[in-house]
C-alpha cells in the first residue's frame, strides 16, 4: 500500500495572496481606527473554540457594530490550522488555572464542539482571557501598520492625517 502525499502547491502557503489581502487593508479609506477595530474584533473570534462559525460571526459582528468587513473578516483567519492546537491547550490549561481546577490533559480528537465540550468551561474562559490579549495587541499593530503604510504615500498619508484630525472617516 502506498501513500499519497498531497500536491506541495496545497501545502503551501501562497505569500502573494496574503501580500494583496494586506495590502488591501492598509489601504482602504477608513480612518485608521476603524480598520484596527474591524481586524481586533476578528482577531477576537479566531481565538474562540467555535470552529466552523469564525467567518460568519466576524460578518455579524461587522454589520451588527458597523465595523470595516475585509478586516474583521481577515482577523478572524488569525488562528490558522498550525496554531489551533497550541492555542486550544492553552486556551484549556488557562481557563483551569483561572477555575482553580488541578492540572488535566486535554484530549480530543477533533475540534468538532461535541468533542470539545467537555471541556467547555475551561475552553471558553480561557480563549476569552487570550482572545482578548491578542485582540488589543492586534488593534495596536493594526493601527500602527496603517499608519505606517500611508506615510509612504503622500497622498494617503495627507488623508489619514485629516482623518486623525477630524476623528472619523471623510466623505
Amino acid at each position: 500500500m502506498t501513500l499519497e502525499l498531497p500536491a506541495i502547491e496545497k501545502i503551501m502557503i501562497n505569500t502573494e495572496r496574503i501580500k494583496q489581502q494586506f495590502y488591501k487593508i492598509l489601504s482602504l479609506d477608513a480612518h485608521p481606527g476603524h480598520i484596527a477595530a474591524g481586524f481586533a474584533v476578528g482577531v477576537f473570534i479566531s481565538f474562540t473554540p467555535l470552529f466552523g462559525l469564525h467567518t460568519p460571526l466576524a460578518i455579524a459582528f461587522a454589520f451588527l457594530f458597523r465595523l470595516n468587513k475585509l478586516t474583521c473578516i481577515t482577523g478572524a483567519w488569525v488562528n490558522t490550522p498550525l496554531t489551533v492546537v497550541p492555542v486550544l491547550v492553552a486556551s484549556y490549561n488557562l481557563g483551569r488555572f483561572l477555575l482553580g481546577k488541578p492540572h488535566k490533559e486535554l484530549v480530543f480528537k477533533g475540534v468538532e464542539w461535541h468533542q470539545l465540550q467537555p471541556y467547555a468551561k475551561s475552553l471558553l474562559l480561557g480563549s476569552s482571557i487570550i482572545a482578548f490579549v491578542a485582540a488589543v495587541a492586534a488593534y495596536f499593530i493594526c493601527y500602527w501598520l496603517v499608519v505606517a503604510f500611508r506615510k509612504k504615500d503622500p497622498a494617503l498619508a495627507e488623508i489619514t492625517r485629516e482623518m486623525e484630525e477630524v476623528g472619523d472617516d471623510l466623505e
